[in-house]
């Protein structure tokens, strides 16, 4: 047999095994897809109310200035008539190239043929006038409030990124180029890619980012040595191990957010706040919350704060022999926090020293991009599903925030995992964004129309746990620490928050990057830096205009802050004591264990 007639058997070997691979695979997706999960259409898109309004209005607008539709029409038409006459006149001049290309640039268009192949150049000028038209078409509408207008241009931009011509694979020369060179394997393999994703998530398709099976908690991450010394329903308590001799009389805990695990602040050694902090000398404790399942349907805000905040404070407070801690709240459990210290204000407990919040949001009059989800169409899909099944689903959290930053946590990995048939990254960063949690029904209701949508503790008081709370009662030392390009808590909201809390002996830092990365921003890289100011104009343009620039993490000038607050050096504390035995070494259990539901 010649190597031509071998080479012809291999190829057509591989070819039936592709079609049988291919055969097995669609019975696959037919299958998940008859059993597709229903899910509520509230949850899926803005409610109907919402395109009524808006279509209404750009209508109105349409008929009030008929003269601005007509510009844009023909800006439109002459902008794609131009390009077609050019894409036309290049070829016709005998060379197979693509005319000038003066749009702008756009990393999804990184592969060379987009600007040189006369096919991929002009599909791609194309959605590029498109999408420019429809941005300039929107921006002047009338007849809607700010609010309005925001979820316009939000969606309608989710629209034109869904669209774009690399989301398809007739139009991805990266796609095509490597379906050529694998032989079809890519597609293949893609096409698996695709049916795992959508068996994962009974039907729905959420895009796996990461090879799970590079991390596993506790042996590659969340390594910093210490121990479970309390638990109870809520959460497990963390005493992590000392590292040097001496350390700071006043303990610290950490309070993250139970929307995901908190081993973000624990992910590698060169990257642990974690291990930052104990390495400093001080004596950390942080909490890790339980991932809820229908049975935590009835726990609300204030369950986390009895059964967690104060419990892990009077837990700490017996274990370290002290009357004062200092904490840390990480998002939402820094929103949490606030609440936590109104009501120990109204109480007159004075059990905490100085109060550190990251990235946390406690006026919510202006909710940032996350703020287009919370219109009453979302969340009262959302308290129907809570409703219904006690708890919120992760998923509908992780898509939610996906759609925040689309290009890099769907379409992307999409056309990764799905054309070009690639197996996920291992991004321990990643891994984490994938491991979130369920949220309790009460609590999640709670949340979104008391302190999201009414902004009550900022305004009239929150009622809680028998009593008003109010914003103006956080009146101890803090320092906050926000993100400049903040995504879920904006650095300006945050401001606006702490400025109105009655503290006098407060800081404020912004540090650059958003909200994962600007908080995980070891010293070591010198990556990042962060933007200080000790005045507290009004306005937070204000104090940004008058700020400094700081080269670096906010790490160390955070360490400073803290260790003014954090008593004398006083001998390196043993994990525990004789009333609370190691239950676990740390991670512990709660953050690997997954919920009945």
């Amino acid at each position: 047999m010649t190597t031509d007639q071998e080479n012809k058997g291999q190829d057509l070997s591989e070819l039936n095994d592709n079609v049988a691979r291919i055969e097995e695979l669609s019975q696959r997706l037919a299958n998940i897809m008859a059993h597709r999960k229903t899910v509520r259409p509230s949850l899926q898109a803005p409610g109907q109310e919402f395109y009524v309004k808006t279509a209404g209005s750009v209508w109105a607008d349409m008929m009030a200035n008929p003269s601005k539709m007509i510009e844009h029409q023909v800006s439109f038409w002459g902008k794609t008539l131009e390009h077609a006459i050019e894409a036309q006149a290049a070829l016709a001049a005998g060379d197979f190239k693509a005319p000038e290309d003066p749009g702008p640039k756009d990393r999804r268009f990184s592969n060379p043929l987009w600007d040189t192949h006369p096919y991929y150049n002009y599909v791609k000028q194309q959605y590029q006038i498109a999408s420019q038209t429809m941005e300039d078409a929107l921006k002047d509408v009338e007849g809607l409030d700010d609010e309005g207008t925001k979820r316009m241009k939000f969606f309608t931009q989710q629209i034109m990124d869904m669209m774009s011509p690399t989301n398809f694979l007739a139009t991805n020369p990266d796609a095509m180029e490597r379906a050529v060179e694998t032989k079809g394997q890519s597609l293949v393999q893609g096409l698996e890619n695709l049916v795992a994703d959508l068996e994962a998530n009974d039907g729905e398709l959420l895009v796996k980012l990461v090879d799970e099976s590079a991390f596993e908690v506790g042996k590659n991450i969340a390594t910093t040595p210490g121990q479970v010394v309390f638990r109870n329903r809520m959460m497990e308590l963390i005493q992590y191990a000392p590292s040097t001799e001496k350390v700071h009389e006043t303990p610290l805990i950490i309070f993250p957010p139970w929307i995901n695990k908190f081993y973000i602040l624990d992910l590698k050694e060169q990257n642990s706040l974690i291990k930052w902090i104990v390495d400093q000398g001080y004596t950390l404790f942080v909490v890790s919350w339980v991932n809820p399942d229908a049975s935590y349907a009835d726990v609300g805000m204030g369950d986390y704060i009895e059964d967690g905040y104060l419990a892990a404070m009077r837990e700490v407070k017996a274990i370290t022999k002290q009357k004062k801690v200092n904490v840390v709240g990480y998002c939402i459990a820094g929103t949490t926090l606030s609440l936590t210290l109104s009501l120990m204000k109204k109480h007159g407990d004075k059990s905490v020293n100085s109060a550190t919040f990251f990235t946390t949001l406690t006026d919510f009059s202006d909710q940032g991009e996350v703020g287009v989800f919370l219109d009453d169409d979302f969340v009262d899909g959302i308290e129907e599903e809570v409703t219904e099944n006690g708890y919120l689903d992760s998923f509908f959290m992780s898509r939610t925030f996906s759609f925040l930053r689309p290009r890099d946590l769907i379409y992307g990995p999409a056309i990764n995992s799905y054309m070009l048939g690639k197996t996920p990254p291992a991004f321990d960063l990643l891994y984490w964004n994938g491991d979130s949690t369920n949220l309790p029904a009460k609590m999640a209701v709670e949340y979104l129309r008391g302190l999201c949508q009414n902004n009550s503790f900022a305004t009239d008081g929150f009622d809680l746990l028998g009593e008003r709370l109010s914003i103006k009662d956080v009146d101890i030392p803090l320092c906050a620490v926000a993100c400049e390009t903040d995504h879920i808590a904006a650095w300006k909201a945050s401001y606006d928050g702490i400025r109105k809390m009655g503290s006098k002996d407060k800081t404020f830092i912004v540090s650059q990057s958003g909200h994962i990365a600007g908080i995980v921003n070891p010293p070591s890289k010198k990556k990042y830096g962060h933007y200080t100011n000790e005045d507290w104009p009004e306005s937070s343009d204000d104090w940004m205009a008058g700020a400094t620039f700081n080269e670096g993490s906010w790490w160390g000038r955070w360490g400073a802050w803290l260790a003014k607050r954090s008593g004398k050096q006083i001998d390196a504390r043993e994990v525990g004591d004789s009333s609370h035995k190691p239950l676990a070494p740390a991670p512990g259990t709660y953050v690997v264990a997954k919920p009945n539901v």
